[in-house]
C-alpha cells in the first residue's frame, strides 16, 4: 500500500429534511386539523481513528465526501427519517487542520476516537408545531437547515514508542525487521526506506512500537533528501534510537549531522531520551570496535550500545533495553 501522510478533502453534511404542511383527512371528519411531521436530521460527517491504518492514500482518490440528507416529514405526524452519518476512517495519529493547513482543529491520539467534522442540518418543523388556540389550521412549516460543509486538511504523524533515526544506509530497516515482525524493504543503498515503517517488538510480555524513519541527510530540515516530510513523525515518539554505522570513518561527525538536523527542525526533539546504537559490528575486528566505542563515548552523556542484526543475543539485548526507553 502506498504511503501518504497529507491530503486535502471536502466534507459536506446532509441537509435537514423539510417539515410537512399536511392536514388530517378522514371520512366524516370535516376539519381534521394539522398533522404534518417534522423533517429528519441530516447525517453528519464523522472522522474515526482506526488502529490498522497507516496511510491517508484512500483520500487522494476520493476527496469529496457527503453525508445523507434527512427525509421530509409527512402526514399523520410522521417524522422524516434521519440521514445516515458518514464515517471516514483515518489512521491513529491523524491531525485535522482548517483550510489554511495551519490551524489545528483536532488530534487523534486514541483508537476509535471520533470527531464530527461537519454537523448535519436540523430537520424542519411540521405545521402541527404551529397549532394554537387562535390558529387551529396553520399552514406554516419550516424547511430543514443546511448541513455544514468544510475544506479540511488531514496530516498523519506516526505514533510510536521509539523512533529509529540515523543517516541513510545505517541499517535502520534491518534493525526493525530483526526486533519486530515488520517486513520493511531492505537494500544496500541510500533512501531504501521512503516512508515510515512501523513494527511491534515483544519482550518479557511487554510490547513496544517502533518507527523506522527514512534516513536523514544534512539540510533535511530545509527539505534536502526526503526533507521535513518525515521529521514530523519523530515528534510523537517517547524516545529515539540513534543508529550509526560503526564502519563510518568519523562516528562523531555522523552523530552530529543527525542531531543538528533535529535541532534545526525542533528544539524539542533533542530533549527526548536517546539510545545510541553502533551497528554492523560484525564487519570489523573486535579490537577496532572497542577503540571506536571508547573514542565515541568520551564526553557523551547518552547510553551507547553495539549491535549486529545477525546475532540473536545482540538483538535481544537491544530489545530489553528498548523496553525501559519506552516507559
Amino acid at each position: 500500500m502506498k504511503f501518504l501522510d497529507q491530503v486535502k478533502i471536502y466534507v459536506k453534511a446532509g441537509n435537514g429534511g423539510d417539515g410537512s404542511p399536511s392536514f388530517r383527512r378522514e371520512k366524516f371528519i370535516e376539519f381534521g386539523g394539522p398533522d404534518g411531521g417534522d423533517g429528519g436530521k441530516g447525517g453528519s460527517v464523522i472522522l474515526r481513528a482506526e488502529q490498522n491504518l497507516n496511510t491517508l492514500i484512500d483520500y487522494r482518490y476520493q476527496q469529496h465526501h457527503k453525508a445523507q440528507r434527512g427525509e421530509n416529514g409527512s402526514g399523520q405526524n410522521c417524522t422524516g427519517k434521519g440521514g445516515e452519518d458518514l464515517i471516514l476512517k483515518v489512521p491513529l495519529g491523524t491531525q485535522v487542520f482548517e483550510e489554511d493547513n495551519k490551524t489545528l482543529i483536532y488530534d487523534f491520539t486514541k483508537i476509535n476516537e471520533e470527531f464530527v467534522a461537519a454537523n448535519g442540518g436540523k430537520g424542519g418543523l411540521g405545521n402541527t408545531r404551529f397549532k394554537s388556540s387562535t390558529n387551529r389550521a396553520p399552514r406554516k412549516y419550516t424547511k430543514g437547515t443546511v448541513g455544514e460543509e468544510f475544506v479540511i486538511w488531514l496530516q498523519l504523524k506516526t505514533i510510536a514508542d521509539i523512533g529509529i533515526i540515523g543517516l541513510p544506509n545505517a541499517g535502520k530497516s534491518s534493525l526493525l525487521a530483526a526486533v519486530t515482525n515488520a517486513n520493511p524493504k531492505i537494500a544496500n543503498y541510500q533512501f531504501t526506506t521512503l516512508n515510515p515503517n512501523l513494527g511491534v517488538a515483544t519482550y518479557d510480555n511487554k510490547e513496544i512500537t517502533l518507527a523506522d524513519i527514512p534516513g536523514l541527510i544534512e539540510g533535511a530540515h530545509e527539505g534536502m533528501g526526503l526533507g521535513t516530510q518525515f521529521l514530523k513523525h519523530i515528534e510523537r515518539c517517547k524516545s529515539l534510537l540513534h543508529l550509526i554505522d560503526i564502519t563510518n570513518e568519523d562516528l562523531i561527525e555522523s552523530y552530529n549531522k543527525v542531531k543538528k538536523e533535529l535541532q534545526n527542525y525542533s528544539s524539542e526533539l533533542i530533549k527526548k531520551k536517546e539510545l545510541v546504537v553502533l551497528n554492523k559490528i560484525d564487519l570489523i575486528d573486535e579490537d577496532v570496535v572497542k577503540k571506536k566505542i571508547e573514542d565515541f563515548s568520551k564526553n557523551r552523556k547518552c547510553e551507547v550500545l553495539t549491535l549486529s542484526t545477525l546475532k540473536k543475543n545482540s538483538v535481544s539485548k537491544i530489545k530489553s533495553k528498548l523496553i525501559s526507553y519506552a516507559s
